[in-house]
């Protein structure tokens, strides 16, 4: 399978987990913020900042689909889908 940078990067950081952990918890790692707090909503860096972000969740999506990973512990309204990487996702990686 053909994993995208960012699929590839975030498969990655889960497998280094010993725990499930939920992927959004890297997205900051993957793609940190560029821009100062202040920055307006339409400020160009904050706009593709935030494109990443949406891409991530999109590589999330792909990752859960193609069987690389699987929800450990389902969102329960206080904290996201708990997720842990497959055989499949391990011989991904290899």
């Amino acid at each position: 399978m053909m994993l995208n940078p960012d699929e590839r990067r975030l498969l990655e950081l889960v497998a280094q987990t010993r725990e499930p952990v939920a992927m959004s918890d890297y997205f900051h790692e993957i793609h940190p913020p560029n821009f100062s707090r202040d920055a307006a909503e339409d400020d160009p860096a904050r706009v593709t900042w935030t494109e990443l972000q949406m891409s991530l969740y999109r590589a999330s999506l792909k990752l859960w689909e193609s069987g690389l990973v699987q929800v450990v512990h389902p969102a329960n309204g206080e904290r996201p889908d708990l997720v842990s990487v497959t055989d499949a996702g391990h011989s991904e990686l290899a």
